[in-house]
């Protein structure tokens, strides 16, 4: 699959700073240009194809939200704002993701595989056929421990460690929240503090603050209330 071209449209220079270096670390990411207001995004998308804007909602001259309505076909979309506010606007401008600052790598990557996804199954990109798996393989002390992801309730992120809860137990395995989130299904699975994924099926109430998953409450952090939406 050839790389994501994307551009970042931003004011804030720490922002931007931030982004980019993100952007760097992620290998089918290729930065195109960062732009400082929306008009210079215009101007550089008559002349250039991209795959993916990250956008901010307050911009001087033109807001994000408006300059978005005004492409008439837009690329992948991932907003980034202090104000979780206009997620809903956001969403029913079919934006791809909704990030709120400041944002943390981890969040970052779940958005930007949301992208890759989306820009693999696109018409004319070849399809890999893969067998849907209904489960993962955990190293647990020595060996693999095989866990059906109907069964997994949550996993908790323990330092260098992650600690995997399931209907039948918990295992404790060395490995980042990061690595095992590659491995779960994304419509089953979600990422709602930076030490917690829960599975969807499994939540029985949430607030804006926790979710409950069999009677053990669990925050949602501050950057990802955004996916309450999803919910």
């Amino acid at each position: 699959m050839s790389n994501i071209k994307c551009i970042i449209v931003e004011d804030e220079p720490l922002a931007v700073k931030i982004l980019a270096d993100y952007v760097s670390q992620v290998p089918f990411l290729e930065l195109q240009g960062t732009f400082k207001d929306a008009i210079l995004a215009t101007d550089y998308l008559r002349d250039h194809a991209v795959d993916l804007i990250f956008l901010d909602i307050h911009l001087p001259k033109l807001k994000g939200m408006a300059f978005l309505k005004t492409l008439a076909n837009p690329p992948e979309v991932i907003i980034t704002t202090a104000y979780h506010q206009y997620a809903v606007e956001g969403f029913n401008l079919n934006v791809t993701d909704y990030l709120l600052k400041p944002i943390e790598f981890e969040r970052f990557l779940v958005a930007v595989n949301k992208v890759k996804t989306a820009h693999k199954d696109k018409p004319g990109t070849p399809a890999v056929p893969q067998e849907a798996k209904d489960y993962l393989f955990l190293n647990v002390q020595k060996k693999k421990v095989k866990i059906l992801f109907c069964d997994i309730l949550y996993i908790e992120s323990q330092k260098e460690y992650i600690k995997l809860v399931t209907t039948k137990g918990e295992y404790l395995s060395k490995m980042s929240t990061h690595e095992i989130e590659t491995l779960l299904p994304a419509h089953l699975f979600k990422r709602i503090h930076r030490s917690f994924i829960v599975s969807k099926n499994k939540i029985d109430s949430y607030t804006m603050e926790e979710v409950e998953v069999n009677g053990v409450s669990i925050p949602i952090g501050r950057g990802y209330r955004d996916v309450l939406a999803e919910l």
